[in-house]
């Protein structure tokens, strides 16, 4: 193993590039391409359809009460004022206080237990709340249901780290999270029929349904998910040769790989706060969730102040549902093909709504406008992709296992603030055309795209820099990418590591 002057001597601070000690594995060149495609395949097929279905229905239960609000819950539990938009807002300060406690567990323990975990606990939080009959104990079910849902979206982008390559991680990550589209009309349907039928009967309130519905869904996905879901050292339908060669395929990523990164280094802690892409990271997300908190929050209420009535609102939003899965999978398939174009497709990504929620702040809620509005709206769906785009740039671009967990806890607390202040910029005292609302949102894109032009620009003179180096050091190509893996597998972090170019 390296000593800590090994490491210091490979600072990409230092502009020193040296050799470096090896600690491989022993197993990175033993396979064929041939065997690591094979091998992919298994892969996805089975960590794919996991991560797509639970991270679908995640993201309809977590929107879940902005349908139910259409189907009586605020008139049936007396809510007023500000309470229903509390219920958003307290289910990410419990996600924001559960976010460093979560991702340490994942980071220290068997990621697919500890996922498993969490899930069982909001299935059950979503079954209780079909029994809630006041505000109080609805809120303490979204502040529990908050905190058991913080660590999926970090537990998934580690997933993804952990067994794809570099240039695999945007399209992966896109493909699992195009499920919220998909999930949404699957979902809206059913619970359209659901809601029809017991409207009719009327022996329960719809809400209370659309809570039993989501919430068993939930329970089932998580019982699969404790076979499935995990690490390539824990999973069980990996042979032990299998495991081994999952490890090798990802070998060139360096960031290393999930056993070395289990201890907590300080090191890489402070380090978190002297990257600058760290703080493009939190910029960036937390732009994006100010408008994501007011518009899933308030979607369907939104198609109701166009003139639509509530069954109308849920019908007439699954076409930009579906807009969101084609969008989705068309960028996935891009950047399967073309490498480092994620920061312009995230650019694109935050024009569009900005124009959108612009023209939709100017008109009107005329019947003549109706349609229009109804358009404009549907185009915002593509911000999603600055989102989710900047998060897989975490995954591909932060080395270090404490300092991945770190970014990604420092990642989803911007994500929890962000949604909690967009949840109260759409006021019930704007209704109905929640002008300042939209127009905040519609600020919010702007910013987001200067901070995403500096972000980019800092990787290029960074990526610049150390090639001007690594053409001084005098090292080979293939020397160079071998110093690099030998240092990921030391647990050696981006910034220290001077053979590590950034993914744009």
């Amino acid at each position: 193993m390296a000593t800590e002057d090994a490491k210091d001597k490979v600072d990409a601070g230092s502009l020193e590039l040296a050799p470096v000690e090896s600690v491989s594995m022993g197993h990175t060149n033993e396979y064929t391409e041939e065997q690591y495609k094979k091998l992919t395949r298994k892969i996805d097929r089975y960590l794919i359809p996991m991560m797509f279905f639970m991270y679908g229905i995640q993201q309809t239960d977590k929107t879940s009460i902005s349908i139910q609000a259409l189907f009586g819950m605020n008139k049936e539990l007396g809510l007023v004022g500000q309470e229903f938009q509390w219920l958003t807002t307290i289910f990410y300060i419990t996600y924001l206080v559960g976010e460093f406690p979560s991702t340490w567990l994942l980071q220290k323990y068997k990621i697919g237990r500890v996922l498993t975990l969490y899930m069982i606990g909001w299935s059950i939080c979503l079954l209780c709340i079909s029994a809630c009959n006041s505000w109080s104990q609805l809120m303490a079910l979204r502040a529990l249901q908050g905190f058991f849902e913080c660590n999926i979206s970090p537990g998934f982008l580690l997933i993804t780290g952990t067994w794809y390559r570099t240039k695999e991680h945007a399209n992966r990550s896109l493909f699992w999270q195009s499920s919220q589209g998909f999930f949404t009309i699957v979902c809206n349907l059913m619970l359209y029929g659901i809601a029809r039928y017991v409207t009719d009967k009327g022996s329960i309130s719809a809400w209370r349904t659309i809570s039993l519905f989501l919430g068993s869904l939930t329970l089932a996905g998580a019982i699969f998910c404790y076979f499935i879901l995990g690490s390539p050292q824990e999973v069980r339908w990996l042979s032990e040769e299998e495991k081994k060669m999952a490890i090798a395929r990802v070998a060139e990523n360096q960031i290393g790989e999930e056993s070395t990164s289990k201890k907590w280094d300080w090191d890489h802690f402070w380090e978190c706060f002297r990257d600058p892409q760290v703080y493009f990271v939190f910029a960036n997300t937390f732009l994006a969730c100010i408008p994501n908190g007011g518009i899933t929050t308030f979607s369907s209420l939104l198609y109701e102040t166009f003139g639509f009535d509530t069954w109308g609102s849920m019908l007439f939003s699954l076409p930009r549902n579906a807009i969101y899965v084609v969008v989705f999978i068309a960028v996935a398939l891009y950047l399967r093909k073309f490498q480092n174009q994620r920061m312009y497709i995230m650019i694109v990504a935050c024009i569009l709504p900005f124009a959108g929620l612009l023209v939709m702040s100017l008109y009107p809620n005329t019947p003549e406008h109706k349609w229009l509005k109804w358009g404009m709206f549907d185009i915002t769906v593509v911000f999603s992709l600055a989102l989710f785009l900047g998060w897989s740039l975490v995954t591909s671009n932060i080395a270090g296992g404490t300092k991945r967990t770190v970014v990604s806890s420092l990642t989803l607390i911007a994500y929890c603030i962000g949604n909690m202040v967009g949840a109260q910029v759409f006021r019930t005292a704007d209704a109905p055309r929640y002008l300042n609302g939209t127009i905040a949102c519609s600020a919010c894109f702007g910013l987001e795209v200067i901070v995403i032009i500096m972000w980019r620009l800092w990787y290029v003179y960074e990526n610049r820099r150390r090639d001007r180096l690594a053409a001084e050091s005098g090292l080979s190509k293939e020397e160079q990418e071998n110093e690099g893996r030998l240092l990921g597998e030391q647990d050696v972090t981006d910034r220290k590591n001077p053979y590590f170019r950034y993914a744009m």
